[in-house]
C-alpha cells in the first residue's frame, strides 16, 4: 500500500480515486476439475486476504475506492473468473475512500459467530487519515450483509489492522508511525472494533533489510501451530523491489510487552523466480486442513511499486524442524501449482448462501432427496414441498455454472457415475468438484427454467411426466414440455443485497403504510429490511416485508417507464409481481412482472437512502441483488 502520510506517487492514487464504482462482471472461463493452476490469481490484487470456509474459498483485495469487494468460488483457480461482489460501500467523508488491506475473520463477537471485515479507510484526495474500519456480518457468511461497527483509533493515523487470540484474549494489531519509523503495535480488544488499555510498540525497523526506500514496517498477520505464535510483517517500502517479509516470534508470556517478541534476523519470504516485492500476505489452511498456504501480492518486475500491478498469488509451506514456518521462495508464474489438498473433494459441508425449492411446472411438487437421507448415492426424487430435504442452495462455481446443494445433507445434487444417456438418474453426493455436478440455470418463460447438466448437456426431468410423489428425477434430452421446466422458490427470510453497493432493500423508517418509500440502507437488522416470497402463479411471487406482511414490493401506481418508483405498496396488482432470474456470477435480476423492468439503485447510488427504481435492463452491478438468508 502507500504508506507514507504526505502523499507518495499521488498520480498513481489520482488513477484510482478515478475509476468507476460500477465493476463489470469477469468473463465467463471454465474453472473446474483442475489438479494445478498458476500465479497469479488476480490481476490487480493487492493485500489479497485469502480463507477457505464451508466449501467455498472467500478472496478480499485492496479496492483503492469506496467499496469493498468479496471473490468466492468452491476452487482456488475459480477465484480467477469469480465476480468481485461489492460487500460494502461508503460515503461518509471521514472515512468514504482509499480502502485499502482487507481482512475477514470469524470471531465470537457479541451476538455469537460473525465475520469482521477489518480495513484501512480514509478521506478523498489525501492519505494523511487513513485509519481502520469494523464491519460485522449479520450472520455466519462471509458476504455479508455487513453493519458498521465503528473505528478502533478514528483520530489518529494507523493502518493494516489484524487480530491475535492469545489464551482466550482478542488483541489487535496494526502499523503506525512512532517518531521517523513506521512501526508494529498492538492493544487489548473488549470486542472486534474497540481497543483497551495502552498500545504498545512491539517492533521498529531496525535491520538494513526493513528500511530499503522507507522505515518500513506492516501488515502483522499472525500465524500459530502447535501452542507457537508468529507474526510475519511487510518491510521496506512497497514502492520498491525490496519490499519482503519479516517474522516476529512470541518467546514470551505477554503479548503487550516488546520483549515477549523475538525478531528474526534475516527476512523470512523475498523476491525471487521473477517475482518482485512480495508481500502484505495472509495464510489459510487447505479444505482437508492438512496443508498451510500463504497468500500475497507481487509485481513482475523490479520497477513496479505500489500500484495496481501488484497481483494476488499463493503457494503453500512448509515447517523447520525447530517448528518454525519455511515459506521457501515465490513461485514463477510459470510453474504449475498443486491445488491445496482436499479442494477436489469428497467435501460435505453447509455451504453458505440462499436456498430454494425446486418447484416442476408440471407436478407443482418438489425435487428432493428420498427420505431425508444423509447418505452419499440417496435418490432425489419428486414430493410434496417442505422440509430442508427440499431446499436446496444455489452456489455459483464462479465460471457461470452452479452447484446446488441439499439443506439436509449438505450433499450436492448429482447425475449417477457421470451419465451421458437418457434417463440417467439423479442423485445427492460429496462435492467432488466435476462437471456432473454443475447446472446451468436457463430461463425459459414466466420465471421458469430449465437446468443443464454441465457434463452431459441433459435437463433435468421428472420420469415420465409423472404427477406422483415419489416419481424419480432423472436426466433427458430437452423437450420443451412443463416436466423438464422448474421454478425457484427463494425459502425462509432474506436481504436483498444490492451487487453495486453491498446495502440492502430498505423500506423507509420501517413505515407499515403502503406507499412508503423503498431505498437502499446498511443492514441494521430491523424487520424491514427481511423478506419473505409468496408465490402468486407461474414463477411470479410477492416479496413481503417482514414488518409489514400485508404489503408488498411494489411499483407505484403501476407504472411501466423508466424510473417508476419502488415503493411498499398493496399486494393486488401484478405491479407487485416479481420473478427472479439468476445470474452466471451468482446475483439475480428482479423483474416486475407489469412492466419488464428491472429493480435498479438509481444512478448506482453508494449512499444510504439512495431511492430504488425499476429500469430497462442495462446488466450493471446496479441491477444485480442478492438474496442473503438472515
Amino acid at each position: 500500500m502507500f504508506r507514507s502520510r504526505k502523499g507518495i506517487v499521488r498520480a498513481v492514487i489520482t488513477a484510482f480515486l478515478c475509476l468507476s464504482f460500477v465493476v463489470v462482471p469477469t468473463t465467463t472461463v471454465s474453472a473446474v476439475a483442475e489438479t494445478t493452476f498458476r500465479n497469479p490469481l488476480i490481476a490487480n490484487g493487492a493485500d489479497p486476504w485469502l480463507q477457505f470456509y464451508n466449501g467455498n474459498y472467500y478472496l478480499a483485495t485492496t479496492t483503492w475506492n469506496q467499496q469493498l469487494v468479496m471473490r468466492k468460488a468452491p476452487t482456488i483457480a475459480g477465484l480467477s473468473t469469480a465476480a468481485a461482489v461489492n460487500i460494502w460501500a461508503d460515503t461518509a467523508a471521514d472515512r468514504c475512500c482509499s480502502h485499502w488491506a482487507p481482512e475477514f475473520h470469524r470471531l465470537n463477537g457479541p451476538n455469537g459467530m460473525r465475520w469482521y471485515y477489518m480495513y484501512s479507510s480514509g478521506r478523498t484526495g489525501t492519505l494523511d487519515y487513513q485509519h481502520l474500519t469494523v464491519l460485522e456480518s449479520a450472520g455466519d457468511d462471509p458476504m455479508g450483509p455487513y453493519s458498521l461497527k465503528g473505528s478502533p483509533m478514528p483520530s489518529t493515523w494507523n493502518i493494516d489492522g489484524s487480530y491475535l487470540q492469545h489464551n482466550g484474549q482478542l488483541y489487535l494489531l496494526w502499523s503506525e508511525w512512532a517518531g521517523a519509523d513506521q512501526s508494529l503495535l498492538i492493544a487489548q480488544m473488549s470486542n472486534p472494533w474497540t481497543i483497551t488499555g495502552s498500545k504498545v510498540v512491539i517492533s521498529r525497523p531496525t535491520y538494513s533489510w526493513e528500511t530499503q526506500g522507507g522505515r518500513t514496517e506492516e501488515a502483522p498477520v499472525v500465524l500459530q501451530r502447535n501452542g507457537r505464535t508468529f507474526i510475519t510483517f511487510s518491510a521496506s517500502s512497497c514502492n520498491t523491489q525490496y519490499y519482503k517479509l519479516g517474522m516476529l516470534t512470541l518467546t514470551g508470556s505477554n503479548p503487550l510487552s516488546a520483549l515477549s517478541w523475538t525478531k528474526s534476523a534475516n527476512p523470512v519470504f523475498q523476491s525471487a523466480n521473477g517475482v518482485y516485492g512480495p508481500g502484505h500476505n495472509g495464510f489459510f489452511t487447505s479444505p482437508d486442513g492438512t496443508q498451510n498456504w500463504i497468500v500475497y501480492h507481487g509485481n513482475a518486475t523490479a520497477s513496479q511499486g505500489c500500484g495496481s500491478t501488484r497481483s494476488t498469488r499463493t503457494q503453500s509451506f512448509g515447517w523447520n524442524s525447530d517448528s518454525t514456518p519455511n515459506f521457501g521462495a515465490p513461485v514463477s508464474t510459470t510453474t504449475n501449482v498443486n491445488v491445496p489438498s482436499g479442494e477436489r473433494g469428497p467435501i460435505t459441508t453447509a455451504v453458505r448462501g440462499a436456498a430454494f425449492q425446486l418447484v416442476n411446472r408440471n407436478s407443482g411438487q418438489c425435487a428432493g432427496v428420498t427420505g431425508g437421507s444423509g447418505s452419499d448415492g440417496a435418490d432425489v426424487a419428486q414430493f410434496a414441498c417442505g422440509g430442508a430435504s427440499t431446499e436446496w442452495v444455489l452456489d455459483s462455481t464462479a465460471d457461470g455454472y452452479f452447484r446446488l446443494v441439499n439443506r439436509s445433507s449438505n450433499k450436492s445434487l448429482d447425475a449417477v457415475n457421470c451419465g451421458t444417456a437418457d434417463g440417467t438418474d439423479v442423485r445427492q453426493f460429496s462435492w467432488m468438484d466435476n462437471t456432473c455436478q454443475q447446472w446451468q440455470v436457463t430461463a425459459t418463460t414466466d420465471g421458469w427454467f430449465r437446468l443443464g447438466n454441465r457434463n452431459s448437456g441433459k435437463t433435468l426431468d421428472v420420469a415420465n411426466c409423472s404427477t406422483a410423489s415419489g416419481a424419480d428425477v432423472r436426466l433427458w434430452t430437452w423437450l420443451n414440455n412443463n416436466c423438464q421446466q422448474w421454478r425457484l422458490q427463494p425459502v425462509g427470510t432474506n436481504a436483498i443485497v444490492n451487487a453495486n453497493s453491498g446495502k440492502v432493500v430498505d423500506v423507509l423508517n420501517c413505515s407499515t403504510a403502503n406507499g412508503a418509500d423503498v431505498r437502499q440502507q446498511p443492514w441494521l437488522n430491523t424487520a424491514c429490511q427481511k423478506w419473505t416470497f409468496t408465490h402468486t402463479d407461474n414463477g411470479y411471487y410477492q416479496v413481503r416485508p417482514a414488518h409489514a406482511t400485508g404489503s408488498c414490493l411494489a411499483v407505484s401506481s403501476g407504472s411501466t417507464a423508466d424510473g417508476g418508483n419502488i415503493d411498499q405498496g398493496a399486494c393486488s396488482g401484478n405491479n407487485s409481481h416479481w420473478r427472479f432470474e439468476p445470474r452466471p456470477d451468482g446475483s439475480v435480476r428482479m423483474v416486475a412482472r407489469h412492466s419488464g423492468k428491472v429493480l435498479d439503485v438509481n444512478s448506482c447510488g453508494l449512499a444510504d437512502n439512495t431511492d430504488i427504481a425499476q429500469w430497462s435492463w442495462l446488466d450493471n452491478n446496479c441491477q444485480r441483488f442478492r438474496f442473503m438468508p438472515v
